[in-house]
Order: structure tokens, then sequence, then C-alpha cells
């Protein structure tokens, strides 16, 4: 029998909800399937956030372009006696023809602004609901706490750690992704290295060194077989004099022209240890020779260790960001924005949505900075919309792009290394005071005015849908 650590592409259509399926053989039977649009955006902020940053469109849309119901997944839908032969029948044949709307990975976006939207006959825009927010949620969520890691780094070096702490197989891929999108430099996931062409990083565990009779052999020994990777963990023991012991190994292996990479500090005080780890290797002369500390890190405690000066020049960061402790969750939202050509709005207590096909828009400054973000229906064009931005613009941009056409993505499929690109620049043209960890200001984030009469239009249009 196959391993159960599998996802077959045959597989992707039975990841979903079973509302999902029971709706669309609803819609089927009533013979509802005409055009609809569905808008996936985060309704609030999480706490502490100042921006979240897109990440997870390139996973989906390739998920989209292979999305059909094998025999077994047929078979497996029949066996639940839940549906009739005729629906069956219909998806047996079902492919995913929908025009898809979203911004880049990469982009920094905020509330409300749509991330993506679904344009297409109604059951095929409803079945993919599940599969768009599970990819796309997640990918979102570590990015974005991944890059509160890079900004509290200041230029340091961070590798994803994350792995055997995260929430299964795909989320530790999704994970070492979304962490290199972000600014990380490379991850320990060899899988997802190879997979993704991100760039690995190892150390040694400390497993390595108690298996020796001396900590000074066990360094030996590792160095000698991997002198690219000869990052040595001086904390299993002693920490300091683990790190006298590395500064011996590294002296000797000077001596055969090789080079020590690293000592690895992952527990205790470690802004203490690092000034101390830090002066032992200089006395040696060992100034080339970097500290690279892990150990339950994330945005704060780096923060933390640079402001106190830590000589520390990487950071291994793990748990905190694979899972995004301080933040589980996004509120992510998949909604019906229109049907049959017409707006459609939910007016439920604090799950209100914006109704219509959207497109938003970002202002710059002269500085080449943006400073709003503008949210319209999708027939505006940026042109028109700049004379509602105050002050005024130098330059307005629409952030939603065509993505898939015609059972297939457009364009070329940009890389992780030009998404990532993406990100740090938009990062630089960010202002601070949305980039703080503690207390972000909020970013203003408007209407304009064609959708704010479009609201009021389908706000008293819902009133008599309930009359």
């Amino acid at each position: 029998m196959p391993t159960d650590l599998r996802l077959e592409p045959r597989d992707l259509p039975l990841l979903t909800d079973l509302y999902e399926l029971t709706m669309a053989a609803s819609y089927f039977q009533l013979g509802f399937n005409e055009p609809a649009c569905f808008t996936l955006s985060v309704r609030r902020l999480p706490p502490q956030r100042g921006f979240l940053v897109a990440a997870g469109l390139e996973r989906t849309l390739e998920a989209l372009e292979d999305f059909q119901f094998s025999q077994a997944a047929i078979d497996s839908l029949e066996a639940l006696k839940l549906f009739t032969p005729e629906f069956l029948h219909y998806l047996s044949s079902f492919r995913f023809t929908c025009e898809v709307d979203a911004i880049p990975e990469g982009t920094i976006f905020f509330a409300e602004e749509p991330i993506l939207e679904v344009s297409g006959p109604l059951i095929e825009a409803q079945i993919v609901e599940s599969l768009i927010m599970n990819q796309i949620g997640l990918a979102t969520l570590i990015a974005s706490k991944a890059a509160r890691s890079v900004l509290a780094a200041r230029g340091r070096r961070l590798v994803d750690f994350g792995l055997r702490r995260s929430q299964g197989v795909d989320a530790g891929l999704v994970a070492a992704r979304s962490s290199y999108l972000a600014g990380f430099v490379g991850t320990s996931n060899v899988l997802a290295g190879c997979r993704y062409g991100i760039p690995l990083y190892g150390t040694m565990a400390h497993s390595y060194v108690m298996v020796h009779e001396r900590e000074r052999e066990a360094f030996e020994h590792f160095v000698e077989l991997f002198p690219r990777l000869s990052t040595l963990v001086v904390d299993t023991y002693d920490t300091i004099r683990g790190v006298e012991n590395a500064a011996l190994v590294a002296r000797n292996l000077r001596n055969k022209g090789l080079k020590l990479q690293a000592v690895r500090l992952d527990s205790g005080n470690l802004a203490d240890l690092s000034i101390r780890a830090r002066r032992i290797l200089d006395q040696n002369g060992l100034q080339d020779v970097s500290i690279f500390a892990s150990g339950n890190l994330d945005e704060y405690r780096i923060r933390d260790l640079v402001r106190a000066g830590a000589p520390i020049d990487a950071f291994g960061v793990g748990t905190a960001m694979v899972v995004s402790a301080d933040a589980p969750s996004l509120d992510l939202v998949y909604k019906l924005a229109e049907y049959r050509g017409i707006p459609r709005l939910k007016t439920s207590a604090n799950k209100a949505t914006l109704p219509g096909r959207k497109q938003w828009f970002r202002a710059f400054n002269s500085s080449g900075g943006f400073y709003c973000d503008m949210i319209g229906l999708a027939d505006e064009g940026a042109a028109t919309v700049a004379r509602e931005f105050r002050p005024p613009p130098v330059e307005v941009l629409p952030m939603m792009q065509p993505q898939f056409r015609q059972n297939r993505r457009l364009g070329s499929r940009p890389s992780l290394a030009e998404s990532r690109e993406r990100l740090l620049e938009s990062m630089a043209k960010l202002e601070q005071r949305y980039k703080d960890l503690d207390k972000p200001a909020a970013y203003p984030v408007k209407y304009t005015a064609a959708l704010n009469a479009m609201l009021i239009n389908e706000r008293m249009r819902t009133e008599r849908r309930q009359s």
C-alpha cells in the first residue's frame, strides 16, 4: 500500500469542503450556472500587522491548470450516495475554464483589497473555493510573518529552520517557499530546496556531538567531511568551552587552507553569549568566522538582539515563523461579488462584503513611495481614479492583473527570485510607520466614488431581497 504522505493531482478536486460539492450539485439541478464572480480578500489584518504579503498564487494557478475529476475521484463521490448520476457525469468532464485576475506574488496589500477574483460559470468558481483559500491563505500568512523577521534583522541573514515543526508536509514546503519569497536567504528543507531552487543550509544537531566521546573530535570529523557546511553547534555542553573548541578546530582548518564557516548558538542568553563568542574568535584571529543563532526565535527576539548590539551574523527561524505563532490564522474570505451580471452584496454584521468585479489602485508620490490605495470597479481606469487621490499622485497603478484565461496561465511564469525581488523593492517604498512590529499605523485604503455608489445601490437591493 502506498504511503499516506502523498497528494497527487488527481486528489485535488476532493481537497474541498463537502458543502462546495453539495451546493454545486444543487446549482446543477436548478440550472444555476451562469457567469459569476468571486472575490478573495482579507477582512481584517491580524493583530500587530500593518501589512500582508501575497503568496501562493503560482502554486494555485498550477493546480487550477490541472484541475479535473479522475475516475477514482468520481468513484469516491459515488460511494457517498449523495449525488445523482447526472451530476457525477458532469464532474467527470469538468475542466476549470474561469478567468482569474490576481495581484502578483510578492505584492504588499491590506485589508479588504482583492487578492484574487475568479470569474466564470458559477459551479466552476464555487468548487475551487476551498483549494484557493487553503493555498493562498497559508502561504500569505507565513510570507507576512517572515517579512517581519526580515525587517527586524536589518540586513542579517535568515534561514528557514521550520520543517520539523511545520503543521504537515505541504505546510513545510509552503513555509520554505514563502519565507524565501519574503527575503530569507535559504532553507534547511531539502525537498523545498530541490523543488523551488532555494539555497540549502544546514549545521549539525546536538546528537552528533553527543555520540562522540569528545566534543572537539565531533567538530573535527564533521568539518573534515563537510568543510563548506562547517557550522558547528557549540552549546551541547558548556557554550564558552564549545566556542573555544571550535576555535581550535578553525585554526587547524586554516593551516590546511580551509575555513570554518560559523559557530551556532542555540540556547541561553544569546546576546551575552554572542559577545563572548565573538571575543574568543577574534582573539584567535578568526574574524571571518560568523556567529549563527537559533532557538525559538521570532521577529521580536531578533529585533531585541539587534538592538542590544549582539554580534550575530545570521539567524535560523523555525516554529514561530512556520506556524505564524502570534497570528496563526487570516480572516480570509472568498465571497460572491456578482452573478448573472448583477452585483451581489453580503450585509452580515462585521462580515459585509464589497459588490461587483473590482480593481484596486495604488498611488505613488514623487519619491517613489506609495501612500494610499483605492478599491474601485473592474472597468475603472488609473487615469480616472487618479483624480480621487489626495494629495495628487505622481503615478497610479492598477494592482490586479489577468493571470488565467482559457484553462491556462497567461504569459511566462515569474520565478520565485523575481517575486522575491518585487517584494523587497516594495518594502523599501512602504513607510516605516506601517512596518512597525508593535503598533503599526493603519495604511489608508479607500473606495472610489463608483464603488461607493454601487454599495449604496446594492444595500437597497438586499433589503428588497428579504422583503
